[in-house]
């Protein structure tokens, strides 16, 4: 991510404009947005022989896919950090605690 919201999809397309809480809803140690953009990036196998018998994955045919779900984990991801802010700031009794 850089300060502009920018993510680089591929040498041609980039996408700009993701608002900075989008990248606060974590997935484990990283964001949604990382791990949406880290499934997607074409991978080489390391064996040659399945490299040649099945590397058939190229990430131009997903790639109208992958930046639609992309818009949908920024929006999801938005959502929720809005959603727990929320929570956050309501009193212990009301956030259906016990005790």
């Amino acid at each position: 991510m850089s300060d502009q919201g920018l993510v680089r999809v591929d040498d041609d397309t980039q996408i700009t404009g993701i608002p900075r809480e989008a990248w606060a809803y974590r997935l484990g140690n990283r964001s949604a947005i990382d791990w949406v953009l880290d499934q997607h990036k074409e991978k080489t196998p390391r064996d040659p022989t399945i490299r040649e018998k099945f590397n058939s994955f190229r990430f131009a045919d997903y790639k109208q896919t992958m930046i639609e779900l992309l818009a949908k984990v920024v929006r999801i991801s938005m959502d929720t950090v809005a959603i727990t802010e929320t929570m956050r700031r309501l009193p212990p009794g009301a956030r259906g605690e016990h005790g």
